[in-house]
């Protein structure tokens, strides 16, 4: 079969194409995994952080309630409280129905029993009972089912804090791994246009400089072509038009001179 040389460079160039296609889709769909995992970890572990804090900020909110009915403060003490459970149990309802981590359903459960007691101690009756004015209660007890709850949701804070933290160091090492494809089809360009340039240097100056040579030699009286090539495109179809000019030149060599 004749291959042209427009052939064989439109090959050896669509090759470098196809390299570079390659390894530009494969870091496409590599960055496109990476930016879906950091939604998904956005979505799922920050969304429990927040939740988290949320529920801490109610928990001070009903602390600083139950000082107010300690106080003797009756109305404003549980509008503070009523508030403050609404936006507790809110966020607990986000953080419960977001359980992305091992064993994070435990932590849930452990928040929800907490909750539950220190809750159970300051809706009964403050205000017109010993428990009014009564420091060592508010020390002794309710702070204490405060402290133990607020310790909970902490620990489920720290859960989904840690969790983060490791998913964002492999996310880290996998978006250096997402652009080795890139920087691999940069290398594999730059080394297939050294070996292109080597082919076309041998198979397409040289055998043209040799012809050029060949013709030059022919002043000397040989006009038959010296040159050896052996391909079979248009440079071997060059040749061999060349040969059968000189062919026709030797009939008359004087026409060579002029």
């Amino acid at each position: 079969m004749k291959r042209t040389l427009k052939i064989k460079i439109f090959a050896s160039f669509m090759l470098l194409t196809l390299m570079l296609a390659i390894a530009g889709t494969i870091s496409i769909v590599s960055f496109r995994w990476l930016s879906n995992s950091v939604h998904g970890l956005i979505q799922d572990n920050y969304k429990s952080i927040e939740a988290s804090k949320k529920m801490i900020e109610a928990l001070e909110r009903e602390d600083s309630g139950v000082l107010m009915l300690i106080l003797g403060e009756w109305n404003e003490g549980r509008k503070i409280l009523k508030s403050a459970d609404s936006l507790f149990l809110s966020a607990f309802e986000t953080a419960k129905n977001n359980l992305t981590e091992h064993n994070e359903a435990r932590y849930i459960k452990q928040i929800q029993m907490a909750y539950a007691i220190y809750k159970s101690s300051w809706e009964r009756p403050v205000v017109g009972t010993e428990k009014q004015g009564n420091v060592s209660w508010y020390k002794n007890d309710i702070h204490k089912k405060f402290s133990d709850t607020k310790r909970r949701v902490n620990e489920l804070m720290s859960l989904n804090q840690s969790s983060m933290f490791e998913q964002a160091s492999k996310l880290k090492e996998k978006s250096k791994r997402a652009i080795m494809p890139g920087i691999v089809s940069i290398i594999a360009a730059l080394i297939f246009s050294v070996v292109l340039n080597f082919f076309i240097t041998r198979y397409f100056v040289n055998p043209i400089s040799d012809i050029a040579e060949a013709v030059d030699n022919c002043r000397g009286g040989d006009l038959k072509l010296q040159s050896n090539i052996t391909s079979n495109d248009e440079i071997k179809k060059l040749e061999t038009a060349i040969n059968d000019l000189l062919k026709r030149l030797a009939v008359n060599p004087n026409n060579l001179k002029k």
